[in-house]
């Protein structure tokens, strides 16, 4: 029987409970992945500018500097690999603030290390860009494999959940795109309402706020598009 697992995916553990770590290393190394771990926010967020993760498996408390701030650096810095989030909280709106600091994925402890895996196969395959060319609309386009959207001539760095959003808006403008189908889009449904309307704030943000012309709408009750409103 063939493996269909990604061949060597590199990883990047960033998780202080050093018996966690450890067992999500051994599990992790088994199946095939190589590996890579900081103990702490700050040597974690230094190893993640470096880019050379696939993945990166952070954990949301850590010393020195918390999962939610070194998202957000890594972000703004214009990095957008994928971030699967590790928590003992699970209420929405810890998740919902994972989102909107550029986590992709969210894993509540304490997991069963097959899903764990499951979760860092399917962000890889998302990650994976488009080969279709995107087309523009009213001046906003977007290039999936720098994840970088540009409009009159400013280039505006995007998450990868924001980039599939926009991809999905994109392909159908001026239509409307339904609430399902921008969570299918941006996370093969394992989202819900809540969680695309945080992603679109964050969205609408980068590519409206600095310009004179809204192009991102939401249609209440059914979803969302790009058109040109007076």
């Amino acid at each position: 029987m063939s493996d269909s697992r990604p061949p060597a995916a590199r990883i990047l553990l960033i998780e202080d409970q050093h018996d966690i770590a450890a067992s999500i290393w051994d599990f992790l190394e088994r199946r095939g992945y190589a590996m890579d771990h900081c103990a702490d926010g700050a040597s974690g967020l230094a190893r993640a500018l470096r880019g050379e993760a696939d993945v990166i498996v952070l954990d949301l408390g850590l010393p020195r500097l918390d999962g939610l701030a070194l998202c957000r650096r890594l972000r703004d810095a214009g990095h957008g690999v994928p971030v699967l989030m590790l928590t003992a909280r699970d209420t929405l709106d810890d998740k919902l603030r994972g989102f909107a600091e550029g986590a992709d994925d969210y894993l509540v402890k304490p997991f069963a290390m097959p899903e764990l895996e499951a979760r860092i196969r399917a962000l890889r395959r998302r990650a994976q860009p488009l080969p279709e060319a995107l087309p523009a609309f009213a001046g906003l386009s977007y290039d999936p494999r720098s994840l970088t959207a540009q409009r009159e001539g400013r280039r505006i760095p995007l998450t990868r959940l924001q980039g599939a959003l926009l991809q999905a808006l994109l392909r159908e403008a001026p239509r409307i795109v339904s609430h399902a189908a921008l969570i299918e889009s941006a996370w093969r449904g394992g989202a819900d309402v809540a969680a695309l309307q945080t992603q679109v704030y964050e969205l609408r943000n980068a590519i409206d706020k600095p310009f004179a012309r809204p192009l991102l709408h939401a249609v209440r009750g059914v979803g969302y598009r790009l058109a040109e409103l007076e």
